[in-house]
């Protein structure tokens, strides 16, 4: 918008032709220093306005100046005055009720006694004058010695009664504040009078110590109005460059010339809808007439829209009007926005061929962004229908009005497709909810001359202008076809998701709002939008096929049923994560003598590498508990394992690939009650007492696997029937949003809301809280203990003599009589009579038979040896040797485990 220069109120605006005024001669011109210095005295003077401006100022400095010094002067004066008061009525109270001067009163001599004490107490206090004297004002004491024995000056009669008297007199040194007080006697009544007084010049002094200050602080006060005139008188000179009449009309007539010689319209309405100038391009725009100036806006011919707009006067910006032939763009403000005479400016500027070219120019940008919408909004997840939505969510309704997304069966399961022209609906977005096309879920067979299935033939893209017209589409379902185009969709783009030499499936793009039908740059639009969402497709349909590979992997790695035992009421949970395949695993365990192991761990890290390596531990803990080993040397072996495992899988180029893993071990006997445990870098296992109590078992954590060279420790607790033990991996109690010590906290809470609750019903009081995809794995064992009482254990001890091998036999036969066993009385006694003939030969003392009736008969025999038996097998011409390889006949297992004090040989027959 060109700015216009002020016109004068005396100088009408030129028409356009009218010969410019002469001007007069030039006016002599010096720098701009050489007039300042005059126009500075002038404005100082008072012949400016600025010089007026600063008269006033120093009217009013010095009006503010008197006003304060005559108030500084009253004030002072009365403050002396209330503070002379004060200080003479504290002076004359205090010697009046001073010890001894009443008793001085009543002195023979009262001066004698009194005027020594009135003058130190004045030259203490700084009063003027101490007074004493009787009830009729003849004076005892005075600061001049002369003056005792005189009468009084002053209103003595109030003091007399027994009142304090205060007035202003002019006494024997100058005007003064005096205050007369009574002495009162033992009795009360008035024996005396005491009068101090000061005169007033002793108290002020303040009004001439603050007048240089009121004097200082006006004239800096004018000298600040004398700054600040300068200051505005240079301003103002600034910002006319010191330009005086002659300038400022020349620059009138320069900016005169301009404004009629740029190429854009300029109008100027006055408030009362008069048009007051029009440039030369206003007049070419609008075709007004030669005589437009002077006469109202709604009068010029033009169409009432325009018209409206320049009466009115109201703010426009880039306001297109139709006037003719031309679109014109119009801007308008208002005149008087800043105290200016009302009325408006408006500018006008063809846009005719601007408005084609910024269409083109919108379409093109809007493509641009759906590009760039579709490179960050397609493929935001692995998963492939989920970009299949992402697809159809993006081009409706900003491309089109409908879009679906066919795919292959095989794609949908992460597999390369297989050629043919069975598809499934994945996805399906549109302007509306209902419509008559395919609905997700669907298989679809296209006919072979169906837009779509020529699409998967030749691999290219296939557009529909007129979807009525195609007999080809309308003979895959005439019936279907019929409804999509009563439902008003008329035009078709189908595009072959291609990945590589791969066709995943159609996507197809239908128009139904816009009458226009598809082109073919709106297909060229469509292929890039395929193209990019194609590779996202393919990367998520791969990813998928992984993904399955891994899952498959880490369940054929989990145990898919627990063990039958005796010992345990169990219930297990594994919930897998989010994306990836983790190494979180569990088992339970069987053992020899009824107990029971239980071990959950963890392998560090996500995919196959982790799942196999899960299986490796997995499988190592199968072994390692058959030998019956202790927690902590269990989790040495594992860890020993967990090394060389990092050793092996080192790469060529010596980068290590540390595997890491945590475990927990922990070993239950139903016949103790003991639980022992280890844990290596693992969470801590939680225990729910049969009372509804909940604790986490004070486990030394120990260094996770792989680390090497630390020892693991153990702990052994006893638990009471029907308690719970809760293992469970870090996903149950850790995730990005919250750390250990919260879920260990939360894990609790839950355990405390299912008091008696079996194992099956706390699995699901503790998953309760978790989202249906956790983001880590997690594996949870719920084991509830049971007992293996006294009535189905037997315990002998054997003397270390051969004789005692019949004893045992008889015990033995005897009690499996009590529980009911005899079938399994031979084989027992044949049992047990090899494996106590061994102990005794063998062994060392004490020796010692256990028979436990569980879900087997299990018998045990142990002495103090570590000296473990082992099966040969004897040659026909041997006489001993055959008595191991007889027990590992009659028995389904047998074996041998150390303990702290020697070992145990046991062997476990079926009952009947």
């Amino acid at each position: 918008m060109v700015r216009l220069p002020g016109r004068s109120a005396t100088r009408p605006p030129r028409a356009i032709g009218q010969p410019r005024a002469p001007q007069g001669p030039p006016r002599a011109e010096g720098g701009a220093g050489g007039r300042r210095p005059g126009r500075l005295r002038s404005a100082v003077t008072g012949r400016s306005v600025a010089g007026q401006v600063f008269l006033l100022q120093v009217a009013i400095v010095l009006l503010l100046v008197v006003a304060a010094v005559v108030a500084q002067v009253l004030q002072v004066r009365h403050d002396s005055d209330v503070e002379a008061a004060n200080r003479s009525l504290a002076v004359a109270q205090t010697f009046a009720s001073a010890p001894g001067t009443a008793a001085a009163l009543r002195s023979p001599d009262p001066s004698a006694v009194l005027q020594p004490r009135a003058e130190a107490a004045r030259a203490a206090t700084g009063v003027d004058f101490i007074v004493v004297m009787d009830t009729d004002g003849i004076r005892y004491t005075h600061p001049r010695a002369d003056r005792i024995g005189k009468r009084f000056v002053g209103d003595i009669a109030p003091a007399v009664a027994g009142r304090t008297v205060t007035e202003h007199v002019n006494g024997t040194i100058g005007p003064l504040v005096q205050v007369v007080v009574p002495v009162r006697g033992p009795a009360g009544q008035v024996v005396g009078l005491v009068s101090a007084g000061i005169t007033t010049a002793h108290v002020g002094g303040t009004a001439d110590r603050q007048l240089p200050l009121l004097l200082a602080a006006a004239g800096a006060a004018l000298a600040l109005a004398t700054a600040g005139t300068a200051l505005v008188s240079r301003r103002l000179l600034r910002q006319t460059h010191g330009l005086g009449p002659y300038e400022m009309t020349r620059m009138y007539e320069h900016h005169d010339a301009v404004l009629h010689a740029v190429r854009e319209g300029v109008l100027i309405v006055g408030g009362d809808g008069r048009l007051l100038l029009a440039n030369d391009e206003a007049h070419r725009l609008l075709d007004l007439p030669a005589d437009a100036e002077r006469r109202q806006v709604r009068e010029l011919g033009l169409d009432a829209g325009t018209a409206a707009l320049l009466a009115s006067g109201r703010v426009a910006t880039d306001e297109v009007h139709l006037v003719k032939d031309r679109l014109l763009a119009i801007n308008q403000r208002p005149t008087d926005l800043r105290g200016g005479p009302p009325g408006s400016v408006t500018t006008l500027r063809d846009s005719t061929e601007l408005r084609a070219l910024s269409g083109r120019a919108e379409e093109a940008r809007e493509r641009l962004n759906m590009l760039y919408d579709a490179g960050v909004g397609i493929g935001t997840s692995l998963d492939v229908a989920r970009t299949a939505e992402e697809l159809a969510g993006l081009a409706v309704p900003r491309f089109a009005d409908f879009a679906t997304v066919d795919l292959f069966d095989a794609v949908l399961s992460g597999e390369e497709p297989r050629p043919g022209t069975v598809l499934r609906r994945t996805a399906c977005a549109g302007v509306r909810k209902e419509s008559p096309l395919y609905t997700v879920g669907e298989r679809i067979r296209w006919v072979s001359t169906a837009p779509q299935a020529r699409a998967l033939t030749t691999g290219q893209s296939v557009v529909v202008a007129r979807l009525g017209e195609d007999a080809g589409w309308r003979a895959q379902d005439a019936e279907r076809t019929e409804r999509i185009l009563e439902d008003g969709i008329h035009s078709l783009i189908t595009v072959p998701l291609r990945a590589g030499s791969l066709v995943l499936g159609l996507a197809n793009f239908w128009r139904a709002r816009k009458p226009q039908p598809f082109d073919s740059e709106e297909a060229a639009l469509a292929e890039e939008l395929v193209a990019r969402a194609a590779v996202s497709i393919d990367n998520a349909r791969r990813y998928t096929r992984e993904h399955s590979m891994a899952v498959t992997l880490q369940r054929s790695l989990l145990p898919r049923s627990l063990p039958e035992q005796g010992a345990l009421d169990l219930a297990y949970r594994y919930l897998p994560a989010q994306s990836g395949v983790g190494g979180d695993w569990f088992d339970v365990l069987p053992l020899s003598g009824a107990r029971v192991a239980l071990v959950v761990g963890d392998v560090v890290g996500h995919g196959l590498h982790a799942a196999a390596t899960m299986g490796r531990l997995r499988t190592a803990v199968h072994n390692f508990s058959s030998l019956d080993l202790p927690p902590d040397e269990l989790l040495g072996l594992l860890d020993e394992l967990v090394g060389r495992i990092d050793q092996d899988e080192t790469p060529a180029d010596g980068s290590a690939v540390v595997t890491g893993a945590t475990c927990l071990y922990a070993i239950y006997d139903p016949v103790s009650r003991r639980c022992t445990m280890a844990r290596a870098g693992h969470p801590p296992p939680a225990l729910v007492r049969p009372d509804g109590g909940v604790e986490f078992a004070d486990v030394p954590a120990g260094p996770p696997l792989g680390l090497g060279g630390l020892p693991f420790e153990t702990v052994e607790l006893e638990l009471a029937e029907g308690s719970r033990l809760v293992l469970y991996t870090d996903g149950l109690v850790e995730d990005r949003e919250r750390d250990i010590d919260e879920g260990l906290a939360l894990l609790g809470d839950a355990l405390r809301r299912a008091p008696g609750a079996s194992p099956e019903e706390t699995c699901r009081t503790v998953l309760d809280r978790l989202p249906a995809r956790p983001s880590d794995d997690v594996a949870l064992i719920v084991a509830r203990t049971r007992v293996l009482g006294p009535d189905r254990v037997a315990r002998w001890d054997v003397p270390s003599d051969p004789a005692a091998v019949s004893e045992v036999r008889t015990s033995v036969t005897r009690k499996l009589s009590e529980w009911g066993l005899e079938e399994l009385a031979f084989t027992t006694e044949l049992i047990l009579s090899e494996l106590v003939t061994n102990a005794i030969r063998y062994g060392r003392d004490p020796i010692g038979v256990r028979l436990l009736r569980d879900r087997t008969l299990i018998c045990e025999v142990s002495d103090g040896s570590t000296t473990s038996p082992h099966l040969r097998y004897a040659a026909s011409t041997d006489e001993g040797g055959r008595g191991l390889f007889l027990v590992a006949q009659l028995a389904d297992r047998w074996g041998t485990r150390y303990v702290r004090h020697g070992k145990v040989i046991w062997a476990e027959q079926p009952l009947p």
